[in-house]
């Protein structure tokens, strides 16, 4: 492509701040305009190595490239905004190295969606609330209706458009014009924008064009990632209900609920909370949507512009409306007021006798769809609940399914409360994770481990580093001419160029944020640089020393052992690989599974408890505690809890985090006060807790090596012990118990006394390995006996001393 065709061109606005753009020069070429080469693909790294070498430095080729930037500048481009054509095998969205130049766009332009807002009539949202037209892009030179990338093709060519503008892909660049599509079929520039509105309707809709360049899993997952993309999704202040403006919670609410409205599009919107009924403001009903939704304000008697005198709960229907009652019996004269419910079922206002029901009357389907009029869509629920029985009928419709015992999970970060989660998803469940859930899995964990591995490639740097400072100081002392170590002097940490090369473009990707966006889209490109990197000496060495590196979490090593089976195409995560995985639950939202304890002992025993307890239903609830808000003020939500689960990591005593205000605090200390704030919480009050010490594993092996009196909490920690213990195996807290069973009591004796301080109630406790099935089923299980136990307590009478015992009840091992 010349400069002059490059210059047709324009570039759309920056993302937002959490969304960087990279501008990336990959132009390889000189002024007579060869073949580009993308300087992350493995060829590029090997041109790089051997530029390097003859240079004898691995930098040098970025001095030299960035001297021919004059050179060049006319036919470099952004690749994420203008989508030019590169030479490149791997993906679109890769960040530069040596070679390129990053640069991070300031948040300064508006997104290419807007919506407009009428201050003037109650906050409500105008009539003519529409998106703003996207960004136009001027036209290229090349056939109409050709590729914007290659530009090769005519308007008969398939191609594929991306949502937030009207750039149009060939089936030849689509793929590297969108890369791993984290929000959808959007180009990379259009990333953290919001769709264009006019192609709502085709969001989540594959095209044969997709179909054909993914296999199935992959089209299940972009679909996915573009129907619920928080991005994508409809604004809330652009749709107004009874003349309010949505909030995001009211939307959220709409749309969630059994019935939601189809189709929902920005617009002005009433709602009959009664009766269901659902419509465009000044117009008829268009459907019947779930009643009593706490969403906008109240309905207004003019909100279908109705001139019948005839009102149904407050609204003045509209004359189709009156025609759908006369047609049903019902009296109209004397421009009566009804109270319709959301079964049909109608009366005046101020009486109490129902007179009859909309819907009960035989063929009043069809009046409707003559009439262009909604019906509920439980039609046929509607007519039995019309019949004579009807009265005489005391089963509620929840009796089938039985009460629903629900538990809250809540720990701090990194407590373990995922791992808990998805062990009892694990347990309990015949199909724990769908082909959806574990299709997304699979990228998470490979992702993850490109994340261990760069955070390794950051240790071997600081390892060279600390080799070659001890090298020089060991020649000034062997030399006393003060001589340096020589440029070209290698430690058992140095790695070949080319790898340096890819360590210095992966870290560089890690820092620009845009990891999850490349990987694991750009996996089989970088396998077989993967397993070269894995088995070089100097990352061995590193990894015998990961213990020195912080940032390192403890399950890398678990993946970083198998990091090249892992991130071929075909692998699938095994349950034990999902338990291990982080990030796999969502970090700050709400999850939850609905189970019950599986049966352990045959009927013909006659133990009638443990079948009930099979037919009984748990829902296990969990949520960060990122997710709780400010002050935990979402805790109301979990009102109708029954049992509150605390979970709390055992290895935390000696490591460090940052709380609200930046200062570097002990993790023990921060789940302590986390503990304190849901205890006092108004909506736990009179509420048992069931405190999980989690990670027991860990902490035995830690606490033979780290005091546990680093975390000053627990500074009173003197165990004495005998120097004659028993074997692990054989000891327990009785009889000469080990340093982690001291321990772990110890620190459970604080966290009960600490209850009873602030509650003047007991505590459950509960030893818990996570990665150990039997363990979080017994923990479970305990949980289930509380419950049991609150609604038999009545029975008994026991007096407050036993009942609260702080330091030998209510423990569990």
């Amino acid at each position: 492509m010349t400069a002059a065709e490059a210059k047709q061109f324009t570039t759309i606005p920056p993302p937002p701040d959490d969304h960087p753009t990279v501008d990336v020069a990959f132009d390889r070429s000189n002024c007579s305009g060869r073949t580009t080469v993308s300087p992350t693909s493995v060829i590029a790294f090997e041109n790089v190595a051997r530029e390097s070498e003859s240079n004898g430095v691995s930098e040098s080729s970025s001095c030299e490239l960035s001297s021919k930037h004059s050179c060049n500048s006319s036919i470099m481009r952004n690749s994420n905004d203008e989508k030019e054509s590169f030479d490149f095998n791997d993906s679109a969205l890769s960040s530069d190295y040596a070679s390129s130049r990053v640069s991070f766009s300031k948040n300064n332009n508006e997104p290419i969606s807007s919506f407009n807002v009428d201050s003037d009539s109650e906050n409500s949202v105008n009539d003519d609330c529409k998106p703003v037209e996207p960004v136009k892009r001027e036209s290229v030179k090349g056939k109409k209706g050709s590729c914007y990338r290659c530009l090769k093709g005519n308007r008969l060519t398939e191609k594929e458009a991306c949502l937030v503008c009207d750039a149009k892909y060939c089936g030849n660049c689509v793929l590297r014009a969108v890369g791993s599509m984290p929000e959808g079929r959007k180009c990379v520039g259009c990333i953290g924008y919001p769709i264009n509105e006019s192609r709502r309707g085709s969001l989540g809709r594959c095209s044969r064009l997709l179909k054909r360049l993914l296999n199935r899993l992959e089209v299940r997952q972009v679909m996915k990632a573009e129907r619920f993309c928080e991005v994508n999704q409809l604004p809330p202040n652009c749709v107004s209900v009874n003349g309010n403006p949505l909030s995001f919670e009211e939307l959220v609410t709409l749309q969630n609920c059994s019935n939601p409205p189809k189709k929902l599009k920005p617009g002005n919107y009433w709602y009959d909370k009664v009766s269901g009924f659902w419509g465009k403001e000044g117009q008829k009903p268009c459907s019947i949507i779930s009643p009593h939704l706490n969403v906008g304000g109240p309905i207004k008697q003019d909100a279908s512009n109705g001139n019948t005198q005839v009102f149904i709960n407050g609204r003045e229907i509209t004359k189709v409306e009156l025609r759908m009652l006369q047609l049903a019996g019902v009296q109209c004269a004397g421009n009566p007021h009804f109270w319709v419910n959301e079964d049909g079922s109608y009366q005046e206002e101020g009486q109490k006798n129902t007179r009859g029901y909309i819907w009960g009357k035989a063929g009043m389907k069809l009046v409707c769809a003559f009439l262009s009029l909604p019906v509920p869509s439980r039609y046929s629920t509607s007519c039995g609940f019309l019949s004579s029985n009807v009265v005489a009928r005391t089963v509620p419709d929840y009796a089938d399914h039985g009460v629903v015992h629900k538990l809250l999970l809540v720990g701090y970060s990194g407590s373990g409360t995922s791992t808990i989660f998805k062990q009892a998803k694990i347990l309990y469940k015949s199909t724990p994770f769908s082909e959806d859930e574990r299709g997304s899995i699979k990228l998470t964990i490979q992702t993850n481990v490109y994340a261990y591995l760069g955070i390794l490639l950051e240790g071997r740097e600081r390892f060279e580093e600390e080799s070659l400072g001890n090298l020089k100081k060991n020649q000034s002392l062997l030399y006393t001419t003060g001589t340096s170590p020589k440029h070209g002097d290698k430690t058992v940490y140095s790695i070949g160029t080319r790898l340096k090369a890819f360590s210095d473009w992966l870290l560089k990707t890690m820092a620009s944020g845009k990891l999850e966006a490349i990987f694991p889209a750009a996996t089989r490109e970088y396998t077989p640089l993967i397993e070269e990197l894995w088995n070089d000496s100097a990352i061995k060495a590193t990894y015998e020393k990961r213990n020195e590196i912080e940032m390192l979490p403890s399950v890398a090593s678990y993946f970083l052992e198998r990091a090249v089976q892992i991130l071929r195409t075909d692998y699938e995560p095994s349950d034990l690989d999902i338990l291990y995985a982080e990030g796999v639950t969502s970090s700050n939202g709400l999850a939850s599974v609905e189970f019950s304890f599986p049966q352990s002992a045959p009927v013909e025993t006659g133990d009638t408890d443990d079948l009930l307890d099979s037919l009984t239903r748990y829902e296990l609830i969990t949520i960060h505690a990122r997710g709780l808000g400010d002050n935990c003020k979402w805790l109301e939500m979990f009102e109708d809890v029954g049992l509150v689960i605390f979970c709390v990591s055992l290895s935390d005593y000696n490591q460090f985090s940052t709380d609200g205000n930046g200062c570097l605090t002990n993790k023990m200390i921060l789940s302590r006060k986390l503990f304190e704030t849901i205890v006092t919480h108004p909506t736990f009050e009179q509420m048992d807790f069931l405190l999980i010490l989690n990670k027991m594993d860990e902490f035995e092996e830690k606490i033979e090596h780290i005091p546990l009196t680093q975390c000053d909490w627990f500074s009173d920690f003197h165990p004495v012990i005998s120097h004659n213990r028993p074997g692990s195996n054989n000891s327990n807290i009785n009889n000469n118990p080990s340093l982690s069973q001291l321990a772990s009591h110890y620190i459970a004796i604080k966290f009960k006394r600490l209850y009873s301080s602030l509650t003047g109630q007991n505590l459950y406790v509960s030893l818990v390995k996570g990665l150990e099935p039997d363990s979080v089923d017994a923990s479970l299980k305990y949980g289930k006996e509380i419950l049991k136990w609150n609604e038999e307590k009545p029975n008994f009478s026991l007096s407050d001393d036993s009942m609260h015992s702080i330091e030998g009840s209510s423990f569990s091992h």
